[in-house]
Order: structure tokens, then sequence, then C-alpha cells
């Protein structure tokens, strides 16, 4: 289900939940994705406690359990207990893919980590905005430690061999986006949702998680990938045609067909596919430019990212790459010889 209106996939939701999504949505500007995202984890919350509470029939399927009952005096009676109970449900219980036989039990710490921050929002908007609770009975909630590896990208070298080996009947269009990952750093959903009216001379508007706009400079190579690209654009039917990037079907290009034509083209350029995807290319894009001499701000600017500590982690991957350098001296491999102490009176 689409996540195009509150009222349409909350319809069986109650209404104090409802107003917080709507709240979320309008007041705080978060984006309708990651707002039906809070949704599906409090719905699941709500189930999960109606089924430990002896609320549910024991014949219904946890994923059918109705959630429209659930009012304040019941919000009231939750209690830290009970959501650590429900975390470590999640943990251990919770299939890791709906609706399938062979699936795997327990979901991750990532995966926790976004259920406590749905949870913390709903019961700060309902202590804090609402003024429905005198206090908030998970503001000791700890979240689980989620590791947070160095992001992969590929080499200056990698890049242009990725850059050189695009081919195909859509091979201006495909470069295109490449080069706009590998120079600009955008998310796939910024890039999927460009329209022509987005470029403008030398800059791009594009837009970002919580609708935020953000303006970015294009160079030489991404000014020159774009003319190529719009003498060979497609017409799109008339509901798409503002979209700059068009497939072959006449529409706007969706997510999963610029994920699919990474992958392919990583693969064709001889590069390691297995992990690649417009992600790694927008990490690329930032460990390139930070290597060459881009500050965290600007960066952190190019990046749309909301907290600098989010950036910050570029300066590690540079700092690895320098431990890296040093290995590759041609000395590294010298090792001090024995040496006899010599005389005293010498």
């Amino acid at each position: 289900m689409r996540p195009d209106s509150v009222n349409h996939y909350a319809a069986g939701a109650p209404p104090l939940l409802r107003d917080f999504l709507n709240y979320m949505l309008t007041i705080r500007g978060r984006s309708a994705k990651t707002t039906y995202e809070y949704f599906l984890d409090l719905r699941t919350f709500f189930r999960y406690l109606k089924q430990a509470k002896g609320l549910a029939a024991q014949d219904i399927p946890f994923d059918q359990i109705e959630i429209a009952d659930i009012d304040l005096s019941f919000i009231r009676d939750i209690t830290l207990s009970d959501t650590y109970d429900y975390l470590a449900f999640m943990a251990q219980q919770r299939p890791k893919q709906a609706n399938s036989l062979t699936t795997g039990f327990g979901i991750s710490a990532t995966s926790r980590a976004r259920k406590i921050a749905a949870l913390r929002s709903f019961f700060k908007y309902l202590t804090d905005k609402a003024g429905l609770l005198e206090y908030n009975p998970i503001s000791n909630l700890d979240s689980p430690k989620v590791s947070k590896p160095l992001p992969r990208y590929l080499t200056a070298e990698d890049s242009m061999q990725l850059l050189d080996s695009v081919s195909g009947p859509f091979a201006e269009r495909d470069y295109c986006i490449l080069t706009l990952f590998l120079n600009c750093g955008m998310r796939v959903s910024e890039l999927a949702g460009l329209n022509l009216g987005d470029f403008q001379g030398d800059t791009v508007r594009v837009l970002g998680k919580g609708n935020k706009e953000r303006v970015l400079y294009l160079n030489g190579a991404c000014k020159a990938a774009v003319e190529a690209y719009l003498s060979t654009r497609i017409k799109p039917h008339d509901v798409d045609k503002y979209a700059f990037f068009v497939s072959r079907n006449r529409n706007r290009i969706s997510v999963q067909t610029v994920k699919w034509l990474v992958k392919k083209h990583v693969r064709e350029a001889g590069l390691n596919a297995d992990k690649m995807s417009p992600h790694k290319l927008r990490h690329t894009a930032a460990t390139l430019m930070y290597q060459n001499g881009v500050d965290i701000r600007s960066l952190q600017s190019i990046l749309g990212h909301e907290n600098l500590n989010t950036t910050m982690i570029y300066t590690h991957v540079e700092d690895a790459s320098l431990r890296g350098a040093t290995a590759k001296n041609p000395l590294a491999e010298v090792r001090p010889k024995a040496r006899h102490k010599a005389p005293e009176d010498a």
C-alpha cells in the first residue's frame, strides 16, 4: 500500500494515532514514507500489547489484530517494562520476512532502533505537544547498540572504469545517472524525483528527506552528461511529462529501476556488484570529495545531512585511507637488522 495520505492507510487506526501521524507529516515535515513507517511500527507495537495483555482472541493471527479500540486509557497503562518486552519479542520471535514459510526470526538491532525512534516520537508528542500524558513512560528507554561500519565506495579509478564501460540503447541516460551519483552524491529517491525544471544553468534543485530542498552545483562532467542525455530523452506519457529521467516505457524512472541499472553497469564494468548500490555511489562521491579537500561543513550541505555527525563518518574513511597509504610505501616491509653492541671503550 502506497503512503498517499494518513487517512488512506491509517483508516483503521485510533484517532490519537492518526493525529500523531498528521502532526509528523504536516508540522514536523516528515516525508510520507517515514510517516507510513511510523504507522507500521506503532501498529505492530499495539498489536503486541493487545496480544500480551490477553485483549486479542488467541485464534486471530498477529497481523490481523485490530487496533481501532486503542484509547488514551490503554496508553496510560503502558510501562517501560511493556516496551522492553515488546523489543524482546521483536528481537527473538518476530518473523524477519512476513508471509514466508522459510523466514528466520528476530529483526536486527538497526530495525529495532528505528522502531524505538517511532515510539519515542509518539510518546513525546502525547506528553509535550498534545498534553494527553502527564509524564513520558519511556523517557528512559535505551536503544540497542548499532554498529556503524565505514561506508563502502569505489576508488576514482573504479569510478572511471564504471563510466567508461556504459553502453546500450539507453547509454546517454544511464551515463548521466551514474555521473550525477558520482559527482553530486544524490540519494536514489532524489535522483528519480528530478524534474526538467529542477535544472537551471549550472545548478540542480533536489528534494531531500523531510521534503527539504537544496541546490547542488553541476561541474563540467555533469553539465555535459545532462546535455547529452536530453538530446536522446524519450518523450514520456503526459502524466510524467516533467520527469527528467524517463524509462523505456515512457514513465518516470522508478527507484527500483535505478537500483537495477546501477548493479547492471557495475557488473558489466567488471567490478563487484554484489554489495554495490546507488547509496554506495553516493558514498563514493562524498569520499572522493573529502579526500580531495572539500571541508566537512560543505560536504554536509551537499549531502543534505541534518546532523553533522552523520557526515563525520567520511573523516574516518579518510583516516583509513591514510593508513592504507603508509602500508603501500615501498619501505613498509623493511625491518631493522640485528646489530652487535659496540664495546664500551670504542
